[in-house]
């Protein structure tokens, strides 16, 4: 029973982290390398805006994703949309912004285990013989509730519909009046809000470091290469594989290799299968 209750809040985890990375990849194409650095400006700007001024809360939360949206809608005005299209020069560029939004961080002293966020509700209860904190449950309601208004979002909202429409088919959205620059800026706002969501759901089971914009960044990749890079189904999908690799790893093995799950799971699904899960790119024998 842990390893069944433990191994969905584990996948529900990497669920919201990777959501926002799979988010603007479908939509605009943009591999967005500095997806753990706004997990971690998210994180960190709550806990600012809570310990320093004084705010409530919630209006830190608030805050903070807000910030996460413009930064990510600056990132993509200023310079991915000089640079759409040239996939190797969109990877350069988000990594290095990603590198320097998390080394000023550091350069500006945040560094150390001394920097945490309050959970949501204090204490746990007992399910089936199994303790389990509120947070971890306010995990998997939270994302549950948030990959439940992105559905709704992307099917019953005219915004919605047009993200849809250039993830489907791009030219025909745009002589349809979509205007794709516009529509992969709003796409990025979104993708770092989810990233920041994230980090507040997730960040106060643990400490807010630098290093965790780098694993966010991995077990983001991890999941969209194996679910398909662009499906959000398969995001979800390949986030329980990976959950409870994990789960087992850690149970089983030592719970330091749960990033050599990750890591094992791109190179297996590149070898095996290149497109993923559900993935658009053509297979391997289709290609030779």
């Amino acid at each position: 029973m842990e390893i069944l209750f433990y191994g969905i809040i584990n996948s529900i985890s990497l669920a919201l982290m990777a959501l926002g990375f799979t988010l603007v990849y479908g939509i605009s194409r943009v591999p967005n390398f500095a997806h753990g650095a706004l997990y971690v400006f998210a994180g960190f700007l709550t806990w600012i805006i809570l310990n320093k001024l004084g705010l409530p809360y919630p209006l830190a939360i608030l805050l903070a994703l807000i910030c996460s949206a413009l930064l990510g809608a600056v990132i993509s005005m200023g310079v991915l949309v000089r640079i759409r299209g040239m996939e190797m020069s969109e990877v350069i560029a988000t990594y290095a912004l990603g590198v320097a939004i998390l080394e000023g961080f550091r350069w500006a002293g945040f560094k150390g285990m001394t920097y945490t966020l309050p959970p949501f509700f204090k204490g746990s209860v007992q399910i089936l013989g199994v303790p389990i904190d509120y947070q971890r449950i306010m995990v998997v309601v939270l994302g549950v509730a948030v990959l439940a208004a992105l559905w709704l979002f992307t099917r019953l909202t005219r915004m919605g519909l047009a993200l849809r429409g250039i993830a489907q088919d791009e030219r025909a959205a745009m002589m349809l009046g979509i205007d794709s620059d516009f529509a992969a800026t709003i796409a990025m706002g979104i993708g770092c809000a989810l990233a920041g969501l994230a980090a507040v759901i997730l960040l106060p089971l643990g400490n807010i470091v630098i290093e965790a914009g780098y694993n966010v960044l991995i077990f983001a990749i991890a999941v969209c290469v194996v679910g398909g890079l662009g499906s959000w189904g398969g995001a979800v999908i390949a986030s329980f594989v990976i959950g409870f690799a994990q789960i087992l790893t850690v149970a089983y093995i030592r719970p330091q290799f749960q990033m050599v799950v990750a890591l094992l799971a791109i190179l297996v699904t590149l070898i095996i299968r290149p497109s993923g899960f559900f993935g658009r790119q053509k297979e391997l024998e289709e290609r030779v």
